[in-house]
């Protein structure tokens, strides 16, 4: 059981300020019956209708958005957030890991903190793979000193997978997710990135179809893909 403004909450309708506004003023239905009170409570089975559209109950929610530049992995700021892409409302929404302010590409949001904490515990080892354009070509040698793991600031980083895609565009795969890491490790040879996007995290993969700053809700089949 729980309180019908939490499950318009949870469903996206607003703030619980704004859902007692919106079960005041418009038709509100629970199995039929019309409700004027926010403490209602109600079961997931129960038929929800707001406006005589049925409300599909759902607690966690996971979104896909392709990040475009300028905006920071947070949910609060001064500058532009990656929180403000999102049209919908829903409580306790935030990025899973973050991506550098000038970073696009793949970016998970959710208000799923177990997920989360999985998907983003250095022990776990996640895969996370990038396109990166830089200023020069690595050496053979540079290569293999990626892939051996380079050491930046007095820290040994993990090994890397790292293969030229284009003339002076790498797709790296790292392990691990150290701040501003894989400039940094381009960085340590002496090559400027240009240009970087996360296109996969674990077996998530960025949606060819989402322009940059689109989103879309991710698939079941996605869902539990990452929480293998």
């Amino acid at each position: 059981m729980m309180r019908l403004d939490k499950y318009l909450s949870d469903c996206g309708f607003g703030t619980r300020k704004e859902i007692k506004k919106i079960i005041k003023n418009e038709e509100v239905l629970v199995n039929g019956v019309r409700i004027l009170s926010p403490s209602t409570l109600i079961q997931e089975t129960d038929e929800v209708m707001v406006n005589n559209e049925v409300i599909h109950y759902q607690e966690f929610i996971y979104i896909m958005l392709n990040k475009p530049g300028g905006y920071i992995s947070a949910t609060e700021g001064n500058e532009p957030n990656v929180l403000d892409l999102i049209q919908e409302y829903y409580k306790g929404l935030f990025p899973v890991g973050r991506l550098d302010k000038d970073t696009e590409g793949l970016l998970l949001i959710t208000n799923d903190g177990q997920l989360a904490h999985q998907l983003l515990s250095p022990k776990k080892h996640v895969e996370k793979e990038y396109i990166a354009k830089v200023d020069d070509a690595l050496t053979e040698e540079e290569i293999e000193r990626f892939k051996n793991g380079l050491e930046i600031d007095g820290y040994k980083c993990q090994e890397a997978d790292i293969f030229l895609s284009n003339p002076f565009e790498y797709h790296v795969i790292i392990h691990e997710g150290k701040f501003h890491q894989i400039k940094r490790m381009f960085k340590a040879l002496d090559k400027n990135v240009l240009y970087l996007k996360r296109i996969r995290m674990k077996n998530l993969l960025l949606d060819d179809s989402l322009e940059v700053g689109q989103y879309r809700y991710l698939t079941e089949e996605e869902i539990e893909d990452l929480k293998v």
